[in-house]
């Protein structure tokens, strides 16, 4: 169920959501773009773990991306948690692309990675995760009150 949360509070919680048949992004992000929390899980314990960061962080609502397996995801989260928090889909075009980019900002390289060029570096573990952390933020750049 998609909700309007209209502007975001100072002081919220997002819960991100990244969905894959296989394995899933999580990450916990306040709304001042701090990351509390971030992970990458079998998709058959995506639910359980976003019940126990929603029972240690009270999230305002979960994220998660509009495209591939969101439809399904929805209706799973609906079925299996039915007191979850409100979910809002936001754009998850290029949500892979960019959290890669996302990763070596977060881990900078060192070593021989350091004198690979940016668009030849792949992260050397999987990024769902910080797709996660990604489609937050674009939620809060979508959300935030424009001057």
């Amino acid at each position: 169920m998609a909700v309007d949360l209209g502007a975001v509070d100072s002081g919220a919680v997002y819960l991100g959501f990244d969905p894959g048949s296989a394995k899933c992004g999580l990450a916990v992000l306040r709304s001042s773009g701090e990351i509390l929390a971030h992970e990458v899980v079998r998709s058959d314990g995506a639910i359980e773990q976003l019940r126990q960061w929603q029972q240690q962080y009270q999230a305002t609502a979960i994220i998660m991306g509009d495209q591939t397996t969101s439809k399904a995801w929805v209706s799973r989260l609906e079925q299996g948690w039915p007191d979850a928090p409100p979910i809002q889909r936001v754009d998850e075009r290029y949500s892979t692309l960019a959290a890669r980019d996302r990763y070596w900002e977060l881990y900078p390289p060192r070593g021989w990675r350091k004198l690979l060029p940016r668009g030849l570096r792949q992260p050397p573990r999987p990024v769902d995760d910080i797709a996660a952390i990604v489609l937050v933020e674009r939620f809060l750049a979508n959300s935030s009150p424009k001057n």
